[in-house]
Order: C-alpha cells, then structure tokens, then sequence
C-alpha cells in the first residue's frame, strides 16, 4: 500500500473504500461549490516568512482550548453521518482524538449515540447542538450530553434551514443506502465498507431514532428532520440553551463581526467562524477571509477559533497567525477515517502536528502560543486583514 505522507493521501483512498453517497456528503458543498472550493483556496494565497538561525530546539504545539490542554490547537469538527464513512465511525474518531490528545464533538446527526460514545471513551467529549422546533427533544439532548459528562456545548447556528446541495439530491442520500440498482452496484465495489457495516448494529440518526416519538425507521425519520430544524432561532434561544446547560458553550457558524458581537455578548465560551464547509451559503467569504474582522470585533472577550479548508498543519499555522486560539478539522479527519478507520483518524492528526511543528520552526517560532502575523509575508494577507 502507498505510504500515507499527507491528508490529500487520505482524501485519495477514501474515495475508493467509501460508497459514492457518503464520500459526496462529506466532499461536497451547496449550488456551484464556490465556498467550498475557496476555503482551500484562500489558504494557499496566503504565503510564510522563512526564518534561519534560530535556536529550534524544545519545540511545543500544545496549548488550550476553552481552559483544556490540547496536543494541538485543533479539534475534531461535528460532521454528520460519520459513522457511514466507516463503521462504528463516530466510536472509532471518538478514541483516536482522546488517545491522541484532542477534543472530539459528537454531531446531533451522529450514527453512533451519545451514549455510545461515552461509553467507549474515558476523556469528556463536547456535544454539537441542532435547535429543532421541537424544544422537549434539544432540552432531552443536552440532559444526554451532561448525563455523558460533556465537557462542552456546541450550538450550531447557520443551519435552520438546509442549504441544497445537488450531489446528495442526487445520490438520494439515505442512511442505510437504499436498495436501488445504482446503489447496489456501487455498494459491491467496496467490500471492505460492507463488511464492517455488516459487523455493527449501528446504522441510524442513533441521538434521535428511539428517542423521538413516532421516529422508529429511515423513512420517518426523514420526515422528522425535514421538519424540525426551527427557522425560528434567534439569540433570545441562546440564552435559553446556555442556562439550561450551565456548562462550557461553543456557538458554530459565525461569519459576520456584528454576529460575532452578539456571540461575545452572549457570554459563550468560544465562537467558530465558520461556513459550514462551504455546504450552506454558496457565494459566503471563505473561512481564513472572514477571520481577522472577527477577531478585531470581539477577539479579546472570547476566544475565536476557525473550521473551513484546513487540510494541513500549515493551514492551522495560518489561521493561528490570523488570530484563531484554535481550530477544527472536519473533512480531514473524515477522510482518514474513511480510508483507514481509527488508524486513519490518528495518522491524519499525526500528519497534521507534524506539518504544524514543522512550519513553526521554518518561521522562526518554538512554541505555538508565540505565533502571531509575523510569520506571514505581507501583502500575500487576505483583504480583510489589511
């Protein structure tokens, strides 16, 4: 097998092993995939000062995120269906985050439940957070999530309602698959998928099937959720949410400063800037574009981190630079998990320290809480941040 040296590797071999319909849900993004594309795009405009003669030695990349000590300043993102990319997938990203050193969040539309995480982990999680019009269910969820000791809340905010995106309209996503011809021949070109699905009994919306009334299958549960994701939410129901955890709270999806504002004022712990993978508003600022305005705005009343395009240390290093306390890798994680399992995961982490330490070095740095905009070669800074 080719030796995996980069995510791009990852990306590469999870396309041959995961079903066409779950490798498009988590490789895609909504009409033109403008976003999507420029979230990756707009990192690499962004260019780095090589520095030399500096003692490199005692190099560090650990540091906090929300007051926790982390490997590195990233943490695995929520994304939905992850336990169709690989079996058991949200268990088996779950124990390398926590055997590697970096938090982990469980989506709302996870395979795997809450419960099925925390018991197969030691290390607090954090929980990702839908509003659904249904306030009994999100007040049910976040009793689940602190009856499971998660150390954080992530509320997510920019999708009550569904961007369109044409692959999954297309590909008729469903999870399991349906049995359709299409279906069918793309599922016997990836035995090894099919062999692990075949081995688990987790195969659903595992945080909702059971534990909404009248969701018992696929088929009603679709109708649920096309349903239940509330346009209604507005800050009055982050008040709401916040006192009714009580805990850590991460609020996911900001892209404007006067949003941001909001989330500074809501007395949250952390905010994400945040497209939502390009997947929501095509024709939105990419990520690493929208971060430093956000940061000016409210970067010293909470802690501001970035999700959106990272697929490798340097990107992390850049966003950093920009001002992010931290970051969160979604699509990266998912292909290594895809590719390889729990083994996946780890070695996409692995890839990403490494490259991290290694850019920190050739730009003169030793420990990751030292780098600022220094780093970067100006006039290569994204518009916003001049």
């Amino acid at each position: 097998m080719t030796t995996i040296t980069c995510i791009e590797d990852l990306r590469v071999l999870a396309k041959r092993r995961v079903p066409r319909m779950f490798y498009d849900y988590a490789d895609s993004g909504s009409w033109t995939e403008g976003t999507y594309r420029a979230n990756e795009a707009d990192f690499q405009k962004i260019k780095l000062r090589q520095r030399v003669a500096v003692n490199l030695e005692n190099r560090s990349v650990r540091t906090t995120m929300i007051g926790e000590d982390v490997a590195m300043p990233v943490a695995l993102a929520p994304v939905g269906l992850t336990g169709m990319q690989h079996a058991d997938g949200e268990i088996l990203a779950a124990r390398a985050a926590e055997k590697f050193g970096v938090p982990f969040t469980l989506s709302t539309m996870s395979v795997c439940s809450i419960e099925d995480i925390a018991a197969h982990t030691s290390r607090p999680f954090w929980f990702q957070l839908y509003v659904m019009r249904d306030r009994s269910f999100g007040e049910r969820l976040i009793e689940r999530a602190r009856a499971a000791r998660c150390s954080a809340l992530m509320l997510t905010l920019d999708l009550q309602i569904l961007g369109q995106r044409h692959k999954d309209l297309k590909n008729g996503l469903t999870a399991p698959p349906k049995p359709t011809l299409a279906n069918l021949l793309n599922l016997a070109t990836k035995p090894r998928w099919c062999l692990g699905m075949l081995g688990t009994r987790r195969h659903q919306f595992g945080n909702v099937v059971g534990h909404v009334e009248g969701v018992e299958n696929m088929a009603s549960l679709a109708s649920w959720t096309n349903s239940q994701f509330d346009p209604a939410l507005n800050w009055g129901d982050v008040e709401w949410i916040k006192k009714r955890w009580g805990g850590k709270l991460i609020l996911k999806g900001i892209q404007d400063p006067e949003d941001a504002r909001h989330a500074a004022d809501s007395g949250a712990d952390a905010l994400i800037v945040s497209n939502h993978g390009g997947r929501q508003l095509d024709g939105a600022a990419s990520s690493i574009e929208a971060l430093p305005p956000i940061v000016d705005a409210v970067g010293s009343r909470i802690e501001v981190w970035m999700d959106g395009g990272i697929r490798s240390g340097q990107d992390v290093l850049k966003a950093l630079a920009l001002g992010a306390r931290g970051t969160l890798i979604g699509r990266a994680f998912v292909y290594g998990l895809g590719a390889m399992g729990e083994a996946g995961v780890t070695r996409a982490l692995e890839i990403i320290r490494n490259e991290l330490d290694l850019t920190m070095a050739f730009c003169g740095r030793t420990n990751v809480r030292d780098i600022d905009r220094s780093v970067l070669l100006p006039g290569t800074l994204p518009r916003s941040a001049a």
